[in-house]
């Protein structure tokens, strides 16, 4: 139970912060949402794209999976659970910004890179095929090379696969082409504790937010 109550006291350091003084955010919170980004992010525990930024309660929409991948579009019948989130952000929130953030150490990379994926689970594998083109295409320029160079860059191709699929989406792709929308690729390399973005016009991911400085001794 020590992990629950580590939850409750956060919470109650939440509600602190946020409903036992005269702060007005959740009065206007209750009303109405109205995020500018909608950020698709990693179910990995380390890497909350809130906590990362810095935001409020209202600041993002998120979406999070394993290892922030968007499906590309198609309208046949099922749960398209990340689809449906994009549309609510897009359609009815009119987001500004879409952020695809993927992160070094991922674990859906890992599996999708697996020779065992199938063995991983029924929900699993199916999932994280979704990056094929990223395994493919790395599998292909880095082949033999040292195992966390490959993965680091099947992390960094999966995001741009996920960026290429939010394109199929026809009225994302109508709104992208107008401006009202700009997508981002971003990369959190927890090694060093920088942030990472992809510069299409270069076609590589480029420090965004450097490291710490080292501090003097």
């Amino acid at each position: 139970m020590k992990d629950i109550a580590k939850l409750l006291s956060g919470f109650k350091n939440f509600q602190r912060t946020y409903f036992c003084g005269d702060n007005e955010l959740f009065r206007d919170l209750n009303q109405a949402q109205n995020p500018k980004a909608l950020v698709i992010a990693c179910s990995d525990s380390r890497v909350d794209p809130a906590l990362l930024t810095g935001c409020e309660p209202g600041d993002m929409f998120v979406v999070r999976n394993v290892a922030n991948l968007v499906p590309p579009y198609e309208n046949a019948p099922g749960r398209h659970g990340v689809s449906a989130a994009l549309e609510y952000a897009v359609k009815v929130l009119e987001v500004e910004h879409v952020i695809v953030l993927g992160h070094s150490c991922c674990g859906g990379i890992n599996a999708l890179m697996s020779p065992r994926r199938e063995a991983l689970g029924e929900f699993i594998a199916p999932w994280v095929k979704i990056a094929e083109p990223a395994l493919t295409e790395v599998s292909a320029k880095l082949q033999g090379k040292d195992e966390h160079l490959r993965q680091r860059a099947c992390e960094q191709a999966a995001v741009l696969v996920s960026l290429e699929n939010l394109l199929t989406f026809p009225w994302l792709w109508e709104r992208v082409m107008q401006q009202r929308i700009h997508l981002h690729g971003w990369y959190f390399d927890m090694h060093k504790g920088e942030l990472l973005s992809y510069l299409p016009e270069i076609g590589t991911f480029e420090t965004l937010v450097a490291r710490c400085a080292t501090p003097p001794k």
